[in-house]
């Protein structure tokens, strides 16, 4: 105890010395934007180790009051840390936002904390959107468009989106980038950085540094919105054969670096279940359909939208068609899986839904999991050691089962701070994408619905088709790799038909039948 408040203490005078010989040389204002980031997540920093350290000094481990007590002190922590992103900002939301999708990887008391950062965005002000628009486009507001919405569609850690009218009457979206973040952004992570370190030498079983190397990875890509640009329409290419996925076009005359201008997209959040009823939208054909779309992109293709929390997936009746679309937004953050991880990912998703221990186990350890392979299975299907093992397609999801991995979560962090540290950095985003998906899922009451392990199984046959035949060396093999692939699909398809029949009124009716036939 003593030694972890010596470091506590050194750490805050190093800080506070640091910060007054940094402002004295460079005689910087107080009211200087970068100085005050740093000094706001130094003294956060600070205070919740402090609260860490000192908050169980009296009580016993493992009783009712150190349970209680824990998670006042976990929510503590997470309000400062909610507190620090919403002062600071930009790259501090960011990182915040992601931190509140780790639904099965942090206590609850933090995920649910900062959630909120979704709807706590900062906006900039019409000033700043006209100054960006004018820097980057070279003209006035009113020579580009008809008409400019003053309030904003909505505001993300990055940017802000508006809605307008073009001159020839096209309404679209017109997403500008928070002027000061991308001066910003090197800076906070520097800061960020700082502190993961600070907070691993006060206590080493903290690994979250994965955290950081993402960040300087991911940032630079998120800001630029050419990138995000070319990614709408590389996915949009991609998944053309999904008539229910609609991609915003993009306005490329109108785009730049810092602004992205695209078709206008009305509808309703997919975790709106109020908005799907008002508009006769059947919840479990919309959680079907974004399953579809995610198993092949991670399957197929290896390309995939790793930022689908509720505000960036829309659905809606199609204006024309009058049919069900999902439409996907904010395409700035996209991973591609390199082959082998793909293939290798393929075969531990097939072989945790056949149940297949052996398997799991086998390409658990193929992606970097090492002994913890029983870990990285719970963490990759959110679901219980227990229901991996009687498989995950058998054993419905339960209360009581996401109460106990939410316990385990908390008595496990270090083991999942080693975890993530030791797989590939391609899992990361996976499983961050993994977390958002299924909480959309408990929002629409569908997780774990057969037809979403029917059609990753469906993707899964694909891709591990497709390889084969590359690989295939005649045509003879060709044939013997397309007519197995077909035979597998079709089981399927029969298996679902089967699903599909037991569930409907004739089915059931043939169940409670069936007793006064013996």
């Amino acid at each position: 105890m003593a030694g972890h408040l010596l470091k506590v203490s050194s750490l805050a005078t190093a800080v506070f010395a640091t910060s007054g010989f940094y402002l004295y040389n460079r005689q910087l204002n107080l009211n200087d934007l970068s100085v005050i980031r740093f000094g706001r997540a130094a003294t956060t920093t600070v205070l919740i180790s402090f609260d860490y350290i000192t908050a169980f000094k009296h009580v016993e481990y493992d009783t009712e009051e150190y349970w209680a007590l824990k998670s006042k002190v976990h929510l503590r922590s997470a309000e400062r840390l909610r507190d620090l992103c919403c002062a600071n900002r930009g790259t501090f939301i960011k990182v915040g936002q992601h931190l509140g999708a780790l639904d099965y990887l942090l206590p609850e008391e933090y995920t649910s904390t900062l959630k909120v950062l979704h709807s706590q965005a900062p906006q900039s002000s019409m000033e700043e959107i006209q100054q960006v628009i004018r820097e980057d486009l070279g003209k006035e507001l009113s020579e580009l468009f008809v008409s400019f919405e003053v309030e904003p569609q909505g505001a993300a850690s990055l940017a802000q989106v508006h809605k307008a009218v073009l001159h020839d009457g096209r309404t679209v979206a017109i997403k500008v980038q928070h002027p000061k973040v991308q001066r910003q952004s090197s800076r906070d992570i520097v800061i960020m950085e700082v502190m993961l370190k600070a907070v691993h030498w006060i206590f080493p079983n903290f690994a979250f540094m994965w955290l950081v190397e993402e960040a300087k990875k991911n940032l630079p890509l998120e800001l630029d919105f050419l990138n995000e640009g070319h990614n709408a329409e590389k996915v949009a290419n991609m998944l053309a054969h999904f008539t229910f996925l609609k991609v915003p076009l993009i306005h490329w005359d109108l785009s730049t670096k810092r602004i992205l201008t695209m078709e206008f997209v009305e509808g309703g959040h997919i975790n709106d279940r109020n908005y799907m009823k008002q508009h006769g939208i059947n919840v479990n054909e919309i959680s079907e359909n974004l399953g579809k779309i995610y198993s092949e992109m991670i399957f197929v293709h290896g390309f995939v939208h790793c930022d689908p929390h509720p505000g960036n997936v829309l659905v809606r009746k199609c204006p024309r068609s009058k049919k069900t679309e999902i439409a996907l937004l904010d395409h700035g953050l996209y991973q591609v899986l390199q082959p082998d991880f793909r293939l290798d990912y393929c075969r531990l998703w097939q072989a945790l839904i056949k149940g297949d221990m052996s398997g799991v186990e086998r390409y658990s350890l193929r992606l970097g999991a090492g002994d913890l392979y029983a870990l990285f299975a719970c963490v990759v299907t959110s679901r219980s050691w227990t229901a991996v093992n009687a498989g995950i397609t058998s054993a419905p999801v339960t209360r009581s089962e996401d109460v106990e991995i939410r316990n385990n979560a908390t008595q496990y962090l270090p083991q999942i701070s080693e975890l993530l540290n030791r797989v590939p950095r391609q899992m990361l985003l996976l499983l961050k994408t993994n977390d958002l998906l299924r909480g959309i899922e408990t929002t629409l009451q569908t997780r774990a619905s057969s037809s979403s392990f029917i059609n990753m199984s469906r993707c899964c046959v694909r891709a591990m088709a497709r390889h084969k035949r590359s690989k295939a060396g005649c045509w003879g093999r060709h044939i013997q790799i397309t007519l197995a692939e077909s035979l597998d699909l079709w089981r399927l398809t029969m298996y679902e038909l089967f699903l599909w029949v037991s569930g409907s009124p004739l089915g059931r009716w043939l169940t409670a039948l069936l007793p006064f036939l013996h």
